[in-house]
């Protein structure tokens, strides 16, 4: 059987079983949950000890990349436990933490070495805010089974470390600390020089988190459990949950395509000027999404497509708020974050036509053949404005299980 190199989720689980048959002694695989839907979490650990560290996958549907990061490392540890006595920790490894999600999502896989952006977001899909399951409720909400499942994970462990695996589409890899860890920025910045993937030198994410250029976020001190997305939308976080146990948290990000300009560090002219620019590309483009879609989301879809319909006009809704949380911030002086501001700015309209286009492919092909082509021609406008390059999937991969690594052997050493 031919390996999918972004495993769905049934090939997670067989691909993990499998491990554990070939490593016994050392793997072992069980569930500790269910999904909203009923579907399995499946947590995957790797030797046996007092100390714990988590490493968290699939917490958003379009990163796939996190669940063959885990297996990666678990098949690492189980052929050189070497490396378990050395850090003195068992690892836990939580495949994926919204299968219902990742099934919506599942269906394209890149072929490389030249696999198509345009297809990618054939089959894009990225829940609305609060169906995403690293964001907890603020009480007294209940939060999803997803959420309740690892904060109960990491309440039974108390994790040295908690790693949390993420991926985009394109831009440039970054990394996010609830506290900083001397060496780790470092050694990741140094993995992803050797990786050839650009580091993102000022992040759209934290924006109220303290940034330690390039590439790297540091929860500042005094910071409460709240996590302030751009858009405005403000839940509770399962990154910070555990430091009540003395927990460190670091989220890492990998490109599927690489922009080099948003390393770039040359000065910007006229960032006042720059800054408007870009708002004005995300409110044009979703100024045209909004006459295109005119009330056609507000109608019936079939059911197993709803979560695509919401996820759009959520997204659609929230682009003014963006654009002025981009405005109350400091501008930006360097190249690099413009050129990061604008690959978001093309890349929520992208989002919202290609799930538009899945939510309304039964009910409405006239304005679905609108959207395909608004999804093509924007794909390409961004391959050529930015100049994307494709990572391998072994690099992708790579600088999560490097970086993990890297991190855990600091954090051991300190505790």
């Amino acid at each position: 059987m031919r390996t999918s190199l972004y495993p769905a989720v049934d090939e997670l689980e067989r691909r993990a079983r499998a491990l554990v048959r070939a490593a016994p002694g050392v793997l072992r695989l069980e569930q500790v949950g269910r999904s909203r839907a009923g579907r399995p979490l499946w947590l995957l650990s790797a030797g046996h000890a007092d100390r714990h560290i988590l490493a968290v996958a699939g917490a958003h549907a379009n990163e796939p990349v996190g669940g063959a990061s885990a297996l990666r490392l678990a098949a690492l540890l189980a052929g050189r436990p070497e490396l378990l006595e050395r850090l003195g920790c068992a690892w836990h490894f939580l495949l994926c933490l919204d299968p219902d999600g990742a099934r919506l999502a599942h269906g394209w896989q890149p072929e490389e070495p030249e696999p198509s952006l345009t297809e990618c977001h054939r089959r894009f899909y990225r829940p609305a805010f609060a169906r995403q399951p690293e964001s907890l409720p603020m009480p007294p909400g209940e939060p999803l089974p997803e959420s309740a499942t690892l904060v109960r994970v990491l309440d039974e462990l108390r994790p040295l470390a908690q790693f949390t695996l993420h991926g985009i589409e394109f831009g440039g890899a970054f990394v996010m600390m609830t506290h900083a860890v001397p060496g780790a920025a470092d050694a990741f910045r140094r993995t992803a020089a050797r990786l050839r993937i650009p580091v993102d030198r000022h992040p759209v994410d934290g924006p109220d988190w303290r940034l330690d250029p390039p590439g790297v976020l540091v929860l500042p001190d005094g910071h409460g459990t709240g996590e302030r997305d751009p858009s405005g939308f403000v839940a509770e976080s399962t990154w910070f949950h555990p430091r009540r146990h003395g927990t460190l948290t670091t989220l890492i990000e990998t490109p599927a395509w690489a922009v080099p300009s948003v390393s770039d560090a040359r000065p910007v002219t006229d960032p006042d000027r720059e800054a408007a620019r870009l708002g004005e590309v995300l409110l044009g483009r979703s100024r045209e999404l909004a006459a295109v879609l005119g009330s056609r989301l507000d109608g019936a879809v079939p059911e197993e497509v709803a979560p695509l319909r919401d996820a759009a006009r959520e997204l659609l809704g929230v682009a003014p708020s963006i654009v002025a949380s981009w405005g109350a911030e400091e501008p930006g002086l360097f190249q690099g974050h413009f050129a990061t501001r604008g690959i978001s700015a093309r890349r929520i309209p992208l989002r919202v036509a290609a799930m538009a286009s899945r939510a309304l492919a039964r009910t409405d092909p006239r304005t679905v053949e609108i959207l395909d082509d608004l999804v093509r021609e924007w794909s390409q406008e961004l391959e050529k404005t930015y100049d994307l390059r494709w990572v391998p999937v072994a690099a992708q991969t790579g600088l999560h299980v490097r970086t993990m690594l890297h991190t855990a052997r600091l954090v051991c050493e300190r505790d």
